[in-house]
């Protein structure tokens, strides 16, 4: 059993509670490269703002569960390095959809779990959730379920519709499960096509213009559970300056649309307490390593690729940070 607390790392249950009563959001950000952690961490530095590292069921595979528990505790170490005396980092498990890879991680030193029961029939749901929150509650790690479903995909995650939470379900979920915060659905989706070209409008310069959230539906949810912190996931924006690159240097996003960070904004003043962003860094990353391999064909140092991308991941995250989230400043 590897404590989180003897890694550095914090949960998520004062970050949530200043940032409920400030009217801000924390940046949950994916990772699965020492690229990614970096850009992570300078970004959260550069800006004083706590971070919750997310981990995807899919991204422990890929870089190793003991490789992440070091990454993450280097993680602490390097954001001291660059001069953050106490930094506010969480190790959080992305969508886990069971209580086996729950435990693990706990075990593992992650100090936050997402049970993902949403596709579950609501008591299946509530039964899982509650087992989750009772083993996690003995290390003092927090769990975050969900209610509702998620369009689209994200690593292992794939679903072809939402189905928006049902406010009236909320206070019974929260109450039976013991959980310490909630995701829920009001019209976001995973991935990087959010949306269908049916879905949406076009303007006037023929640019998909996504539906709106569904801020009544969350308001009925903060009305039924005030001050409970609530949790958006597939919440990147899809930066279309991004897109153009891509496509540029060879790619084939057609019609690749997200979530306006307006819309976003309004959503951190609320109860929203935590973002999830993923496939707006993906975008950032392969943006900019398809334009060095397009515009300097010779060059096989990966540091000349990722360098570009790590830096290029920063500066996108220190916008989300500082323009989106609102969550600079609050260490």
């Amino acid at each position: 059993m590897v404590s989180y607390k003897d890694l550095g790392l914090v949960n998520t249950r004062e970050m949530f509670a200043k940032a409920v009563k400030g009217g801000y959001a924390i940046p949950a950000f994916n990772f699965n490269n020492m690229e990614q952690m970096q850009a992570i961490i300078q970004a959260v530095v550069a800006t004083n703002s706590p971070v919750i590292l997310q981990v995807s069921s899919g991204a422990r595979k890929y870089a190793n569960q003991t490789l992440l528990r070091y990454m993450a505790q280097g993680a602490v170490e390097y954001a001291k390095e660059l001069g953050c005396a106490n930094p506010q980092i969480c190790l959080h498990l992305d969508h886990g959809d069971t209580f086996e890879l729950c435990k693990s991680c706990i075990e593992m030193g992650f100090s936050s779990v997402m049970i993902d029961g949403s596709a579950l029939p609501y008591d299946e749901n509530v039964e899982l959730t509650r087992r989750v929150v009772e083993y996690a509650h003995q290390y003092d790690v927090t769990v975050e379920g969900e209610l509702g479903v998620l369009a689209g995909i994200e690593d292992d995650v794939q679903h072809e519709s939402h189905t928006y939470t049902r406010p009236e379900e909320v206070e019974d979920f929260v109450k039976r499960t013991g959980v310490d915060s909630l995701a829920i659905s009001v019209g976001t989706s995973h991935g990087a096509y959010k949306f269908t070209p049916e879905q949406c409008t076009r303007d006037e310069n023929g640019i998909l213009q996504p539906p709106p959230l569904r801020f009544d539906i969350l308001e009925e949810i903060e009305r039924r559970i005030p001050g409970f912190p609530i949790v958006l996931h597939g919440s990147s924006s899809v930066p279309q300056d991004k897109v153009a690159t891509i496509n540029k240097y060879g790619g084939a996003l057609k019609d690749a649309v997200g979530v306006p960070e307006e819309q976003l904004r309004r959503a951190a003043g609320s109860s929203v307490c935590k973002i999830n962003i993923d496939s707006d860094g993906r975008l950032a990353m392969t943006a900019a390593i398809r334009e060095v391999m397009a515009t300097k064909p010779a060059e096989f140092d990966p540091r000349k690729y990722l360098g570009p991308a790590r830096d290029s991941l920063k500066e996108l995250y220190m916008h989300k940070i500082e323009k989106v989230l609102g969550s600079d400043n609050k260490i």
